[in-house]
């Protein structure tokens, strides 16, 4: 196998190009077959192997630098760089990650994980290398869908100034994780269509090269490109920036790329190399069905579906039914996405009430200040987000919603430990940065009920609400506790004396446990159910002042800043003679793996908190 001579960076120069077709084929079954295993982002990789083929070929790593947008298109980039064994342990915890990181490989020259943001680093190495007098080339990969977010727009502002040498490659599949959708989306299809430029440009390169003076008019031709693109090209938008462009260039053949790039390299200014890529690309289930297969759970290699059968309904599924009948009684219900329909769980909405429905794109920020203007205008806005890239609009939440004290509901989705795409993913500060800001209200269900009754509740609530519940299925217990949800309140589930454990939404599930195996030891608790975070239900602290020595936080988020934190306030405050314990995720970023080996490892699952909250009972 050819894919058997690369063992380390730069190997592939070794290949010949007429294997350039065996060894892309190679690759896109080396990585279908592990990632059926292993499960990941498949579709972006498939789309982009002989893009990365033509960067290493064209490159000499690890001296030239490669910044992948969001990187989760970086898998043929880490096995060709000597990293084929890490797939056997592919975002497992302590294994591979799915995302580029420095400590990982000298290949790896800066960490990724959310989108938009590769242009911008890119230019930071650019002027770094220039100050300190390099001469390496840097080359920032980004897709269509990331050139939706407003930062990339900022970088390629400061970038069209340059006089050095910086290369831009857009990665064209009009995907992000779904179908991509506005102007951006638009412009680049009449690129890629236009049909009359391309006809235009090979043929008059083809009919004038078999000419005597071929091979100079040609060359004259190329320096006057740029006017043919004006006129066959409708805007040339990066042109006008001040940014050479150059495309489109198909971006599975690895030869007119590896050409295309040289000629980038010779530049001194900003080049932007338009690249056209088949998310997919070589699996017809992922070239089918490319949504399905960004982030791909494992499959049967031969179908392409899932290994493990969806049985319960997850928390995602019960909000997109909530949406779907607040959207039947409520006619000022809209819902927005930033490019997530499926994830979300918008996309029946979207079928049932197009157009209450609005995905902006990768585009957090403006999500958030146009739901703000929604509700300015009288609607009431439902901004379905992961709460790892609702972190990207904190300043628009904060100045444009939360100052003004508008009605829009955050559903925030994956909140928590998220597992095995690490670090850039875990919705673990959302208490902390939502709770630093006033007018702003936070509940968490503990159930697959609860999270329908917060729906309602924030549907009629008149001021910034956000309901944040975790990735995964569903908790379907404690159905006979569903008191109505009212503003402030706490909910006691179980009231004993002793040990109060006050929990926050999938915390309310490991504390039922934790209750049970105190209970098993005589140890008497009670077991009370948050639902609100901010504002804290300082009357039930008061009451659970009476009868308690311990009193137990429990939340799926940092320490710094989260419920514990508040929740010892008020004790403080109050004048209370209650011991606090806060069960919390360290202030530390948590890395890839599975979710239940993560709360292990940082203390918050059921056997390590009952652990903790028995060593501080009997030193009472």
């Amino acid at each position: 196998m050819l894919l058997d001579q690369i063992k380390k960076t730069n190997d592939i120069k070794n290949i010949s190009p007429k294997d350039y077709a065996a060894l892309a084929a190679e690759i896109r079954e080396f990585l279908v077959n592990k990632i059926s295993v292993t499960g990941g982002h498949l579709g972006s990789n498939l789309g982009a192997v002989e893009l990365t083929m033509a960067l290493h070929l064209a490159l000499n790593l690890p001296e030239d630098k490669i910044i992948w947008d969001v990187g989760h298109q970086s898998y043929t980039h880490k096995l060709l760089t000597g990293r084929r064994d890490g797939f056997e342990t592919l975002r497992k915890y302590g294994g591979m990650s799915g995302f580029p990181k420095r400590k990982e490989s000298d290949c790896d020259c800066f960490d990724t994980g959310h989108s938009s943001t590769s242009i911008s680093a890119g230019l930071g190495m650019v002027h770094a290398r220039d100050i300190r007098g390099g001469d390496y080339t840097v080359v920032s990969v980004i897709g269509d869908g990331s050139l939706t977010g407003g930062m990339a727009y900022e970088a390629l502002n400061n970038a069209a100034l340059l006089e050095t040498n910086f290369i831009i490659i857009l990665n064209d599949n009009n995907m992000s994780i779904s179908g991509n959708v506005g102007g951006v989306s638009t412009y680049l299809n009449n690129i890629r269509t236009s049909n009359a430029y391309l006809d235009v440009k090979d043929g008059i390169y083809y009919a004038i090269r078999n000419t005597k003076y071929g091979e100079p008019v040609v060359a004259g031709i190329r320096r006057a490109k740029n006017s043919l693109k004006q006129l066959v090209i409708p805007g040339m938008m990066f042109e006008d920036m001040g940014i050479t462009y150059l495309g489109p260039v198909d971006g599975h053949d690895t030869n007119a790329l590896i050409r295309v790039i040289g000629e980038a390299k010779r530049r001194k200014n900003a080049v932007m190399i338009h690249v056209i890529t088949k998310k997919g690309k070589g699996y017809a289930p992922a070239e089918k069905h490319p949504a399905r297969f960004h982030g791909a759970e494992p499959f049967d290699v031969e179908t392409g579906v899932p290994k493990k059968k969806k049985m319960k309904a997850n928390y995602t599924d019960v909000f997109s039914t909530v949406m779907i009948k607040m959207g039947q009684r409520n006619e000022k219900i809209v819902a927005v996405t930033a490019a997530m329909p499926d994830g979300t769980g918008l996309k029946r909405f979207s079928h049932a009430y197009p157009e209450r429905f609005f995905d902006v794109g990768i585009a957090e920020q403006h999500a958030v200040t146009f739901a703000a203007g929604l509700a300015a205008g009288g609607l009431k806005p439902v901004v379905a987000v992961y709460s790892s890239f609702l972190q990207r609009a904190y300043d628009q939440i904060l100045h444009d919603v939360c100052i003004q004290n508008l009605p829009v509901i955050f559903a925030i989705d994956r909140a928590g430990l998220v597992g095995s795409d690490g670090e850039t993913h875990q919705g673990i500060f959302d208490l902390s940065y939502l709770s630093s800001i006033p007018n702003m209200h936070i509940l968490a269900p503990k159930n697959k009920w609860e999270l329908s009754d917060m729906m309602k509740f924030a549907e009629g609530f008149e001021s910034p609400i956000a309901i944040r519940y975790p990735r995964g299925e569903a908790y379907d217990g404690l159905a006979a506790w569903r008191a109505p949800v009212e503003y402030g309140k706490a909910e006691m589930i179980y009231e004993e004396e002793g040990i109060a454990l006050f929990a926050v939404g999938s915390m309310v599930k490991t504390a039922e446990g934790v209750r049970d195996g105190l209970k098993k030891e005589g140890i008497p608790c009670s077991l009370i159910n948050a639902r609100f975070v901010k504002p804290v239900d300082e009357e039930m602290i008061r009451r659970l002042g009476n009868g308690h020595k311990l009193l137990v936080t429990m939340e799926e988020n940092v320490a710094s800043g989260g419920f514990g934190e508040r929740v010892r306030d008020c004790v403080e405050n109050a004048g209370l003679s209650l011991r606090v314990l806060s069960v919390a995720i360290p202030d530390e970023y948590v890395e890839h793996g599975n979710v239940e080996l993560l709360k292990q490892e940082i203390g918050i699952d059921e056997a390590s908190v009952l652990r903790r909250v028995k060593e501080v009972w009997n030193r009472q």
